[in-house]
């Protein structure tokens, strides 16, 4: 059976020729590779995750004071069963909190990307999480200097393009499923909306990805990797040479394992609001044609993706 590689990023400063070639074929075929040796402590990551779990423990009428209404999900609190897969009919079995990047608030980006809100009751809620926000945000660029070298593009093409980006770290909560048959699944069949999504630990079971044959993939790590995917804004601009692959997080199996919260912290790296995703021509060939005529910022492609899962 195929499995999506594990590839070590130190190896991008010793060995940065083979490195690139293997990280973009990985990327080509699966949309999805594991990068392990990001010197992102566990610490860091094992702090963050308490601090989240110690959010979702709180009483639901506490949870739902961080909600922003008509927010569209941006910023703090989205309840269970909210969030729906594109073309599903039924709600992912989640709650989550979406971080953002903190910028000035006379920034001309402050209009589209709101300020965070932090819950008081978790104290270490804002410094865990933004610290992994941060590293995650570092390592994201680093894996982008190495995607655009594979495609022929300078190193350093998306990091102009990314430094007021709107990303979000989303801490996400999949509760124990409920006795007897449901129809919704923790995380319906999707594609991401950004240019790349780091997942911080993906040692349970349950994400799996869908290969070119259409056959499901699970996918999980070991050690320190942190799963890294394409998301459906750089497939536009690459032309589908990096292709953004479908994904889920399926139910357990196992009774015991269903009766067992699940966690799971993804970042979701986006452009900066007025980058305009226009096909890269390098990534137009014969056998290749231009896949989209039209051009979109990142902004209006990102609202009318949050329109279709009913998020806004």
């Amino acid at each position: 059976m195929k499995t999506v590689p594990t590839l070590d990023i130190r190896r991008y400063d010793t060995d940065r020729e083979a490195f690139v070639a293997e990280i973009g074929a990985a990327y080509r075929e699966f949309g999805f590779c594991c990068i392990s040796g990001h010197g992102i402590p566990k610490e860091a990551i094992d702090g963050a995750y308490d601090a989240f779990k110690a959010f979702f423990a709180l009483p639901d009428d506490t949870k739902r004071k961080y909600h922003v209404p008509g927010g569209g999900g941006a910023r703090g609190y989205t309840p269970f069963k909210v969030e729906t897969a594109k073309d599903s009919k039924f709600a992912d079995l989640k709650e989550f909190w979406h971080i953002g990047r903190e910028i000035p608030r006379d920034s001309k980006y402050a209009d589209v990307m709101p300020p965070n809100v932090w819950p008081s009751e978790v104290p270490a809620f804002k410094d865990k999480g933004y610290g992994i926000y941060q590293q995650l945000d570092q390592l994201g660029s680093r894996v982008l200097r190495a995607l655009a070298l594979h495609i022929g593009l300078p190193e350093k093409f998306f990091d102009d393009k990314i430094d007021s980006g709107n990303s979000i770290l989303r801490p996400i909560h999949y509760p124990p499923i409920p006795e007897g048959d449901i129809p919704n699944v923790r995380a319906g069949a999707h594609e991401d909306i950004n240019f790349i999504t780091l997942l911080v630990g993906a040692s349970t079971a349950g994400l799996e990805v869908k290969t070119r044959e259409g056959e499901w993939l699970p996918i999980t790590t070991e050690g320190d990797a942190i799963v890294v995917n394409i998301g459906d804004m750089l497939q536009r601009l690459t032309n589908h040479v990096y292709p953004s692959t479908t994904h889920r997080v399926t139910n357990p199996t196992d009774g015991d394992a269903a009766r067992k919260p699940r966690y799971s912290v993804p970042f979701f790296l986006h452009p900066n609001p007025d980058v305009v995703l226009d096909v890269l021509e390098s990534c137009v060939t014969p056998d290749n044609p231009k896949r989209y005529p039209e051009p979109i910022t990142a902004h209006e492609y990102l609202q009318e993706r949050l329109r279709e899962i009913k998020l806004i």
